[in-house]
């Protein structure tokens, strides 16, 4: 059977042709997927994968079911209202008295810490004096841990032990928003003196509002002069950008140290001009955290800008003012909404890489300048508190995720990454 076409210069097509072209299109798809299936099983295996992984361990809690094994089995019988009974407390002692449990015990020891301050230390310390009483224990482990520590025989360490007892947790994610679960299980707010992970959230990401901006600001005017320069100046401004891709980061911040100290070349020309009396404070403080970032981060604004605006076509602002449009209305309204998708892309890489800078706030900033890679990094590294980086990193996360998002739907997912023209 065949199909005749509807135009009569057309030859027609058999439905065995119709096939075979649709074989044909599939057996192509397939090789294209084939052929990006190692990219996507790099990216997955290598880079989502650790991602999601450090992000699992925010919510992860199995400090106690190692530590306290026998406590935790038995932990999930008592309700939470009054002290536990004797057989609660004879588990405690069981995992307490154990040598095997040693390490693992110093971690739920630790953990514990976090929702009462000194529980790590009536743990090991009870740990340590119980061989001296195991007569008692055997006869009331109730009456014996509680003459050993009266802590024992308060409600707030039980009702910590029954929260972290879970093999998931909230903790971590609730204190990086500065909250915490009290005793009778409702969020509420940390004491006043412990709040401080909202306030480096937020001055992270006003500094990084700041750095974007500035580097907007200056790189725009930038961009479009090397539109227009002649080669051989295109080539000179271009080199000039990516100059500081070849020198190392921390090179360029201990640069910066060099330039902007008190004894420094900025403050030695403001002095020899008598422009002032002493020397200025411009390093270890906020203004040098904004110089050192924008200079390192300019390059990230001015390049995705270039790529698009040496793609708009010259004429239409010659046809805007050919039909009577000022230099600034013809601006506004054809050469800045056709920018937009390099602003956003900008933008959003230059805000991404300086919500999450490290080490040029801890070089040139002070105490106060410290951003939330800085607290990432010390409870990963230093506190060893996986956790609570996690927590972090997952906040900062969504963060970069919710910005992504409105600015996709207000310049749009396609123009931002350069699909859709």
């Amino acid at each position: 059977m065949t199909v005749t076409s509807e135009h009569p210069a057309w030859p027609a097509i058999s439905a065995g042709q119709k096939q075979e072209f649709r074989r044909d299109v599939r057996r192509k798809r397939l090789v294209s997927h084939l052929l990006v299936l190692p990219l996507l099983l790099f990216i997955a295996l290598l880079f989502i994968g650790p991602i999601l992984v450090m992000l699992s361990r925010s919510v992860e809690n199995p400090e106690l079911r190692a530590g306290l094994p026998t406590l935790a089995h038995n932990l999930s019988d008592w309700s939470g209202e009054g002290l536990p009974n004797p057989k609660i407390y004879q588990a405690l002692a069981m995992d307490l008295v154990n040598p095997d449990l040693r390490s693992e015990r110093a971690a739920a020891a630790r953990r514990l810490n976090y929702e009462v301050p000194g529980y790590r230390t009536l743990v090991i310390g009870t740990a340590r004096k119980i061989g001296q009483v195991q007569d008692e224990i055997i006869a009331d482990p109730k009456a014996a841990l509680i003459a050993l520590d009266p802590r024992w025989g308060e409600m707030p360490y039980w009702h910590a032990l029954r929260r972290a007892v879970s093999p998931t947790t909230s903790y971590y994610l609730l204190a990086a928003l500065d909250l915490k679960v009290d005793d009778s299980g409702s969020v509420v707010r940390v004491e006043p003196e412990q709040r401080i992970f909202v306030d480096i959230l937020m001055r992270s990401l006003w500094v990084s509002v700041v750095v974007t901006a500035v580097c907007l600001l200056v790189a725009f005017p930038v961009a479009n002069y090397i539109v227009v320069a002649g080669p051989r100046m295109r080539a000179l401004v271009l080199l000039s950008i990516l100059l500081p891709f070849w020198t190392s980061l921390l090179v360029r911040t201990s640069a910066w140290i060099v330039v902007l100290q008190r004894e420094g070349l900025v403050n030695d020309v403001l002095t020899g001009l008598s422009l002032v009396d002493d020397p200025l404070e411009l390093i270890f403080n906020r203004f040098g955290v904004y110089v050192a970032m924008i200079h390192i981060l300019l390059p990230f604004m001015v390049l995705p800008l270039y790529s698009v605006m040496q793609g708009i076509p010259s004429s239409y602002m010659r046809a805007a003012a050919s039909l009577g449009a000022r230099p600034l209305q013809a601006f506004w309204r054809v050469y800045l909404p056709m920018t937009l998708p390099g602003i956003g892309a900008g933008c959003l890489l230059t805000f991404i890489l300086a919500v999450g800078y490290y080490i040029t706030p801890a070089l040139v900033g002070g105490a106060q300048d410290q951003m939330i890679g800085y607290f990432i990094a010390f409870f990963t590294n230093t506190r060893l508190n996986w956790g609570m980086a996690s927590a972090l990193s997952f906040i900062l996360l969504s963060c970069i995720l919710v910005l992504y998002v409105g600015l996709g739907r207000y310049v749009g997912i396609g123009r931002l990454v350069g699909i859709d023209k």
